[in-house]
């Protein structure tokens, strides 16, 4: 979390809507890696 703040800070993005928005993209990053993962171990690769 203290970096996403610090990357926000030095892009002029408000901590705030970070605070907000961070753990919704989380979550779709979590997801996609997810589903990127299963249809990996699924092909076999």
């Amino acid at each position: 979390m203290t970096a996403a703040l610090a990357m926000a800070t030095a892009l002029g993005i408000s901590p705030r809507a970070v605070v907000e928005l961070l753990p919704g993209i989380e979550a779709a990053m979590v997801r996609g890696m997810t589903k990127q993962n299963s249809q990996t171990d699924l092909s076999g690769d």
